[in-house]
């Protein structure tokens, strides 16, 4: 049945996406954060211009996975339209929850060339770098760093770091650089409050330490396979460059970050930022806008950089693209939303109103990178992402990541060699029982 509808939906006509014959009540589903607020906003010219109705499901994010994987394994008709995990593109394909794109994509003149290419690779094809398209890249993003920009350039708080480390206190150029800042401003005092050096990212529940911990992975190297599409991951996962990794993050996590940490994502990594107790934050790039506007810590308070290298350039990738729900009784007016988005003037509105536009009109305007003080760290950070596992399976493979990084970072138990064979076992077995092996 999913594969009759599917077929259904990518045979429809070009004039069918012109326009359908009455107006449509739309819901669109997303996380509940601030680029949903402004897509809210922006959502406002696409109801003016088709006369449909936009309605929004916004779900936090501790739920989202679990609130949007059961509505459509379940065949739901809640949403029409889902901007969904780059994860999730691998099992909205397989198991038919997702449109096809490409016969639409190409009756109505919309080039994937015109994105990002990492962003197409992520957010729109299965297999990967397949040109079959089932998402049309909506919302980039990337892991990075903020920082106190105005502790940075304090001359005592700047003499005491040259005492101790012997260089000027600036932007880390490595990850090593990064936490030794990090442990420079821990428990250190600032006008009078003590401090601590950074929030990073520990919580086990969804995604949370996953999404740290391999801030740190990618930069030394880590590779999920030696080969591409073989699974073959032994001395790819826990190679030498993985284990020192894993090493570093859990010394960060013990020497560099506030007390009690244990179980943070990234409400508390911009709670602990906003209340003033740390130097530095990790978090998504779809928070810069709202950081900047802080009234606390924004303005000229606040500085931004990519995720530092190691061995190599590396940042975690979010971000997400906006699919047609399969189940939709409404695929056509959904196929209008997405013509409409699509367009370049309404990318660069999207950047506009603080979300993170994929298409290469905005992003390769000579003035972007002055657009906004992240706007190039974006555009380097873009450059050199990595990606979760995006198997139809994902959602077992990051348990179990979440599960061994916590126990060895958090709870102190065992290696972090240790913790990696054990996560090389537990992904076999999920990868045995998908008949990948």
């Amino acid at each position: 049945m999913k594969t009759s509808k599917l077929l259904a939906a990518t045979a429809l006509s070009a004039s069918a996406f012109a326009g359908t014959a009455q107006a449509e009540d739309l819901t669109l589903c997303w996380a509940a954060w601030d680029p949903a607020n402004a897509l809210v906003e922006l959502s406002k010219e696409f109801e003016a211009q088709s006369g449909h109705k936009m309605n929004f499901e916004f779900v936090p994010w501790p739920n989202f996975a679990d609130r949007m994987l059961n509505e459509l394994n379940s065949g739901g008709k809640l949403c029409d339209l889902l901007i969904g995990d780059s994860q999730w593109i691998g099992g909205g394909a397989e198991n038919g929850h997702y449109v096809k794109l490409n016969d639409f994509f190409d009756a109505e003149g919309i080039s994937m060339d015109d994105f990002a290419p990492a962003t197409v690779y992520a957010y729109s094809t299965w297999p990967k770098g397949e040109p079959n398209y089932y998402a049309l890249p909506a919302m980039g993003d990337a892991n990075a760093w903020f920082y106190r920009k105005d502790w940075f350039e304090r001359d005592d708080i700047k003499a005491a770091f040259k005492e101790k480390t012997g260089r000027d206190l600036a932007e880390p150029k490595s990850q090593k650089e990064l936490l030794e800042i990090a442990q420079f401003f821990q428990g250190r005092e600032i006008d009078g409050k003590t401090v601590y050096g950074a929030a990073i990212f520990t919580e086990r529940g969804s995604e949370g330490i996953t999404m740290g911990i391999t801030g740190a992975l990618y930069p030394w190297g880590f590779k999920y396979e030696n080969t591409p599409g073989k699974y073959d991951m032994e001395g790819a996962v826990n190679s030498p460059q993985a284990v020192e990794a894993l090493e570093f993050y859990k010394e960060f996590y013990k020497t560099a970050t506030p007390p009690g940490y244990t179980n943070a994502y990234m409400g508390e990594s911009l709670d602990a930022f906003k209340s003033g107790q740390v130097a530095m934050g990790m978090n998504w790039f779809a928070f810069f806008p709202g950081l900047y506007a802080d009234p606390n810590v924004g303005g000229d308070k606040i500085g931004f950089f990519v995720n530092p290298p190691q061995n190599q350039a590396g940042s975690t990738l979010g971000g997400q693209g906006i699919s047609v729900v399969s189940y939709s009784e409404k695929q056509d007016a959904a196929l209008e939303y997405i013509k409409w988005f699509a367009q370049p003037e309404v990318q660069q509105k999207w950047w506009s109103l603080g979300g993170y536009s994929c298409h290469n009109a905005v992003l390769n305007d000579p003035g972007f990178k002055d657009s906004a003080p992240f706007a190039g760290d974006f555009l380097e950070a873009m450059g050199a992402v990595q990606d979760f596992w995006q198997e139809p399976a994902y959602a077992e493979l990051l348990l179990a990541m979440q599960k061994r990084m916590h126990d060895y970072v958090v709870a102190d138990q065992g290696t972090a060699k240790e913790a990696l064979d054990a996560l090389i076992a537990d992904w076999t077995e999920v990868f045995e029982d998908e008949g990948k092996l």
